[in-house]
């Protein structure tokens, strides 16, 4: 009978070596805090779900520092990718929202216009 034990000491420390090779995902940081910026500037605290999507990314940005600095890079990179999906619906959140005011007013002025008499 083969002795697993060497094997499996092998394999442990194989695994732990790919996790720990995993490298600090610094172009996500990047992308994900320039999404937030770019949600901010459209004015996306002001829209009440795109507010909770851009503090939702706040959060997972600041977590995803913690987990850099502990060395788990690989979730780290996983919650930065939530990070910058979070911050793109905070922006998209924010120019439907946008764009719905202006069609609002749009059809607000179409009306008026109805109201008016014929001359």
């Amino acid at each position: 009978m083969m002795n697993r034990g060497p094997w499996l000491l092998l394999s442990a420390c194989v695994t732990c070596a790919a996790c720990a090779s995993v490298p600090v995902p610094a172009e996500r940081l990047a992308s994900a805090e320039a999404g937030i910026r770019g949600a901010t500037e459209i004015g996306a605290e002001g829209v009440p779900q795109a507010a909770l999507h851009l503090k939702m990314a706040h959060d997972e940005v600041a977590s995803a520092k913690a987990l850099q600095r502990d060395g788990d890079n690989e979730r780290a990179a996983m919650v930065l990718a939530r990070a910058e999906a979070d911050a793109e619906l905070a922006n998209s959140l924010t120019r439907e929202s946008r764009a719905r005011e202006e069609a609002n007013a749009v059809i607000a002025q179409v009306e008026a216009m109805r109201q008016q008499p014929k001359p």
